[in-house]
């Protein structure tokens, strides 16, 4: 028993190790997933707007709330 937790341990050190060390995507990488991302139909189906400073100023001016979608797919 004590071996099979010492191996899983193991185990658990290395996979953390691998995930910690794998690339970093470059900014232009992020730059491009970020365009693709806004390229996807349901985000044109939909007067989205991306930047947050602006949108806060109209919900305040129209008395309307935000609606806030987040995603990782091009961020890091």
């Amino acid at each position: 028993m004590r071996t099979t937790a010492t191996a899983l341990l193991v185990l658990l050190g290395m996979a953390s190790t691998a995930v910690a060390q794998r690339k970093q995507p470059t900014q232009e990488q992020l730059r491009e997933n970020l365009a693709a991302k806004k390229e996807n139909v349901f985000l044109k189906n939909a007067a989205w707007n991306f930047d947050f400073e602006k949108v806060k100023e109209v919900a305040q001016k129209e008395d309307k709330r935000i609606f806030a979608y987040f995603t990782r797919s091009y961020a890091p």
